[in-house]
Order: C-alpha cells, then sequence, then structure tokens
C-alpha cells in the first residue's frame, strides 16, 4: 500500500520548489515552525538537484537554507561558510532518521519552541535582534549538527527521502594516520604542520615576487621620473605581500580549518591582505601625482598647481580610510552600522572637529579666492614672509629669517592679507640730505640728473615719479627721491634699487656735490687774543631791502619760480601759471 500522506509529502517538496516560479526578492518563510521547516528541507533539495546538474540558481538555494538557522553565536568571519557546514549536516542527519510530514509540524506562532520527533534538532522564536519573532533552527542546534552527524552518518537514507546534500568526509581521514588528527585548542597536528609549511613557503613566495619586479626594473631603460619606472617601483614591495597573503588564504582552507582557528586565522589574512592592497594603492598615488604635475606643467594657469598636491593628499586619506573601512567589513563587521554608531558621539566628534573644519573650508576658499599662491611674498599683522605650501589645515611661510612658521588656514581665510608678490609696482622712497654749502644751480642739476637717471633705468615706471628738494634739514638740504620699479620679485627690486643708488652716486661725483653728515658748528664770540667779530647790516637801506624782496615778487628780476632752466617738470605734467613769465 502507497502512503497516502507520505505522497503528498513528498510531491509538496519536489513540485514547489522545481515548477513554481520563485521571485528572486522572495523572503524565506519563517512565520512558524512549519514555514521554517518547509523552506529549510525546499531549499536543501533544490541544492543537492544543482550539485547533480550544475544549475547556479539551484546551488545558490543554500543561502536560503542558511537563513532558516540562527547563527547569533558562530564569528563573524567564518559565519556564512559554518552555516552553509550546518545545513548541510542537518539535511544529511534528517534524511537518515525521519520523513518531514509539515502537518505534523505546528504552525502555530504562539508557541515558543518546536523540537523534532525523537532528537534535539530545535527550532525556536527568536526573543530579540533584527530577527525577533521569526523561528530559526537554535544555535545549539547549529553547533551540534557535526556531532549528531557524527552519531548517524553509518545509518542509510530514508526510502522516499531526500537522500542528503552530498557531503563527503574529509580526506585528510583517509590519508593521515591516527596521531596525525590528534588536537591541540581544536587544531590537529597534521593542520599545525601544514599551516607552518604555508608560512614558509608564502614567505618564499614573497621574496621572489619582489625579485622577479626589480629584476624588471632593472631593464626598464626610462628615466626615474617616468611612468613605467615609477609604477613598477611602487609595486615592488607591497607585492610580494599581496601574493603570500593570497596564497596564505587559499591555504587555511585546503588545511580545512574550522571553528574558532579558522575564524582567528582568516581574520589574520584579511588584515595582511587588506594591508598590502592598501599600501600598493598608497605607493600608486606617486605614480597618479606624477601623471598630474606633468598635465599641471602643460597649462598656463598655477591654480592646478596648487591643487595638484591637495588632490594627491587627499587620495592618500581617502585610501586608507576606505581600506581600513573595507577591512572591516571583509572581517564581518557592518560598517555602516558602525558608523550609524559614531551618531551616538556626532556632538562630542563636531565640538572637537570644529576648528578641522574651519581649517578645511579655509583652505578651499584660499584655492577659489586665491589671496595668494606658493612663492607670494606676503604680510598679515602677525607674520611676513614666502609661501612654501598651502595644506588642508595650515599654510607654511617661510620668514625672512629662515624660520618656518604655520597659520591655520581658518585665520589666513579671514584676516588681511597685504601679498607683497602680486605688486604691478614696487615702491623706493629716499631721502638725500646735500650739505648746506651746495649752490642752489648744482642742487637744481642734481635734481635733474636723478630724473634721467630714473627714466634711463629699464625696471623703472616712467609715468610717475618725484625727485625734490624737499626741506631745509637740521644739517642738510633735504631732497626726497620717490619712484616705482616693475620687478617679479624682491631679489630684482635690491638689484634696480642698487643700481640707480650707485648711479645717483656717480652723479653726485661728477657734479662735485656733498651729502651732508650730522655737524654742529659752534661760534664763540670772543676770544683773549681777539676781539669779537660784529656783523654790521646798516649798509643795507629800506630801498635796497625792500626792491630785493620785490625782485623775488612774480615778474621781479631776481624771480626764478620755474628754477633756472635746468629743472624740468616730470614726465606728463602740464604747463603751470606763469611758465611763459620766465
Amino acid at each position: 500500500m502507497i502512503d497516502l500522506k507520505m505522497l503528498f509529502a513528498l510531491l509538496l517538496f519536489s513540485t514547489i520548489s522545481t515548477s513554481q516560479a520563485r521571485s528572486p526578492l522572495e523572503p524565506v518563510k519563517t512565520d512558524h515552525p512549519r514555514d521554517t521547516m518547509v523552506t529549510f528541507m525546499q531549499a536543501m533539495n533544490d541544492y543537492r538537484q544543482g550539485l547533480e546538474s550544475g544549475n547556479t540558481k539551484q546551488l545558490n538555494r543554500i543561502n536560503d537554507a542558511i537563513r532558516t538557522l540562527n547563527l547569533k553565536d558562530l564569528p563573524v568571519i567564518t559565519k556564512k561558510e559554518q552555516g552553509k557546514k550546518a545545513a548541510i549536516l542537518l539535511k544529511e542527519v534528517i534524511d537518515r532518521i525521519i520523513i518531514i510530514r509539515p502537518e505534523f509540524i505546528p504552525n502555530s506562532i504562539e508557541i515558543e519552541r518546536w523540537r523534532l520527533k525523537d532528537t534535539e534538532i530545535t527550532i525556536a522564536k527568536v526573543m530579540d535582534g533584527d530577527r525577533t519573532g521569526e523561528f530559526l533552527f537554535t544555535p545549539s542546534t547549529v553547533e551540534r549538527a557535526e556531532e549528531f552527524f557524527a552519531k548517524v552518518k553509518d545509518l542509510p537514507y530514508l526510502k522516499n527521502s531526500g537522500r542528503g546534500a552530498m557531503f563527503r568526509e574529509s580526506w585528510d581521514l583517509e590519508y593521515f594516520p591516527s596521531w596525525a588528527q590528534k588536537q591541540v585548542l581544536g587544531v590537529c597536528y597534521w593542520q599545525a604542520l601544514g599551516l607552518f609549511i604555508a608560512i614558509l613557503f608564502g614567505f618564499i613566495l614573497k621574496t621572489l615576487a619582489e625579485f622577479i619586479v626589480k629584476g624588471i626594473k632593472v631593464f626598464i631603460t626610462e628615466e626615474e621620473s617616468s611612468f613605467r619606472y615609477r609604477f613598477i617601483r611602487a609595486l615592488e614591495k607591497p607585492i610580494g605581500l599581496l601574493i603570500a597573503s593570497a596564497f596564505w588564504f587559499f591555504s587555511i582552507h585546503y588545511l580545512r580549518f574550522e571553528g574558532e582557528s579558522l575564524a582567528l586565522l582568516t581574520g589574520v589574512i584579511q588584515v595582511i591582505l587588506g594591508i598590502s592592497v592598501i599600501w600598493a594603492a598608497y605607493r600608486l598615488v606617486d605614480v597618479v601625482s606624477l601623471t598630474l604635475h606633468k598635465w599641471a606643467d602643460r597649462t598656463e594657469s598655477d591654480l592646478d598647481d596648487q591643487l595638484v598636491p591637495m588632490l594627491t593628499k587627499s587620495l592618500r586619506i581617502f585610501i586608507v580610510v576606505f581600506g581600513i573601512l573595507l577591512i572591516f567589513q571583509n572581517l564581518g563587521f557592518n560598517v555602516m552600522s558602525l558608523l550609524a554608531g559614531l551618531g551616538l558621539g556626532g556632538l562630542a566628534f563636531a565640538l572637537a572637529a570644529k576648528d578641522t573644519a574651519a581649517n578645511l573650508f579655509g583652505s578651499i576658499m584660499i584655492l577659489l579666492d586665491r589671496p595668494f599662491r606658493v612663492g607670494d611674498w606676503i604680510r598679515n599683522s602677525s607674520v611676513e614672509g614666502t609661501v612654501e605650501h598651502i595644506g588642508f589645515r595650515s599654510t607654511r611661510i617661510r620668514t625672512f629669517y629662515n624660520s618656518l612658521i604655520s597659520i591655520p588656514n581658518s585665520i589666513l581665510a579671514t584676516t588681511n592679507i597685504d601679498n607683497m608678490g602680486l605688486r604691478e609696482y614696487r615702491r623706493v622712497r629716499a631721502d638725500l640730505g646735500v650739505t648746506y654749502d651746495t649752490p642752489p644751480e648744482k642742487i637744481e642739476a642734481f635734481i635733474e640728473g636723478i630724473k634721467n637717471i630714473i627714466q634711463a633705468n629699464p625696471s623703472t615706471r616712467k609715468d610717475y615719479f618725484h625727485v625734490v628738494f624737499n626741506g631745509y634739514g637740521s644739517f642738510s638740504l633735504d631732497i626726497m627721491v620717490y619712484y616705482f620699479l616693475t620687478v617679479p620679485d624682491w631679489t630684482d627690486e635690491l638689484i634696480e634699487k642698487q643700481n640707480i643708488f650707485l648711479e645717483i652716486l656717480r652723479l653726485a661725483h661728477n657734479l662735485e656735490v656733498d651729502f651732508a653728515y650730522p655737524t654742529q658748528t659752534l661760534h664763540m664770540e670772543t676770544f683773549p687774543e681777539k676781539a669779537p667779530t660784529v656783523i654790521r647790516h646798516e649798509s643795507w637801506t629800506k630801498e635796497q631791502i625792500r626792491s630785493t624782496a620785490a625782485g623775488f615778487a612774480k615778474g621781479g628780476a631776481l624771480a626764478k619760480p620755474r628754477g633756472l632752466g635746468i629743472f624740468k617738470r616730470p614726465f606728463g605734467q602740464t604747463a603751470l601759471p606763469g611758465d611763459d613769465d620766465q
């Protein structure tokens, strides 16, 4: 007689999983114990068929079976792999001891726990976490799956069962003697020996890879600044560690490490692999920087010359931060949840990073407004010097006494900056004092000669300068020299000032004009052997005094309001009233 109930159960498992179209996003059903068991058995039956046919879609159904397991107590790194093994072993156990009949499994959400008949395979309601309210195979069931299988592995599959999941025993049980199967801290002797050999061989691979890359670098004929040479040099060190860590990763899986030992070794190797990738990417930034510098050199703008160093630093920071986050992600941590958790201290972090953010925005404003650039001579209320570097946080200025000052960009962005390097003209003012015994004619000639010197110099501004007799000093007749230089930097300014001052000195020598120096003359009224000197002006009549003063009036015989004719008006000055009276 055919058991109709058993036939119905088999038809339920076979037809639903093969004939009914499934949505790619259809969730696994774990609303009660019956849903969980049916979902598990359907998924594992499809997985077995996928093993026989090679159908990728059916092979991926094991992920649905894993979703019915409570894996909260498993290490994050190996959670999926151990869940897969537990699902396969549970399927092997169930198909050897009982035929699942869904109608005998409760479908109530009121119960909290259900156990498969005559077994310790248990499905229980989840009371916490993101899967609260779902019914899953308990952590104890998952942990003891291998123990259950060891007890029933010699039993045959039940008739009309799914015939397991094609599980095969480890090859090491067949080839290694019993003493090698003994364990210390969950690791067999043969595994420990194999791990030692794998580590040793990994270092050999690392050394060999570095030697090959170094040999390739020798055959490169380009200059050390070339793209190809920089690329090979960047990979010279990291590539050995990258190859070694990849070899170690495959080795621990081939050596069949399990449990905590597998989790520990996998975590260490993933960290090493991540570090090698970050290291290689970090060194490759030099190659990118070289390309950007060559591109910037071909442009006329200097903005890109300032942006390239900042972009290079930004890229390095991004690689390090992103690489570390990627390592944590590969270790099984939820990076997004980790970042969201940082929001709990967001206020404190924001207060701590206030100055950093201000400096960052200050850097952006400096680059956009461009109040100065690298190489400019700038000064503000507290510092003066040449800009050497514009960074994200601060700007470094080399002072004229050769010290290096770092000023936060937030301060530079809000303070008054006097950019001496952007001056179109550089002002020069000098006060020359000649002796009081210099005749007026020579003073005018001296003034005119200085004007000619300024006009003859190719680096002076020709449309605006002044050379004037500016006052009577305590010991000299003062002449003000005021002009502008059109030079690119301070060095050229000093050279041109020197050229002009030397010309003025030669002019004074040729005109026999003497420069005054601080002196005092002491007049004594009387000496014992000499009668007092009496200066008398009685010979001057009132009329003579009056006529002499009147002679300097407009149109007077003595008046020379425009000089003796030696003096010329500054370049571009229009005629003044009285010029026709000369």
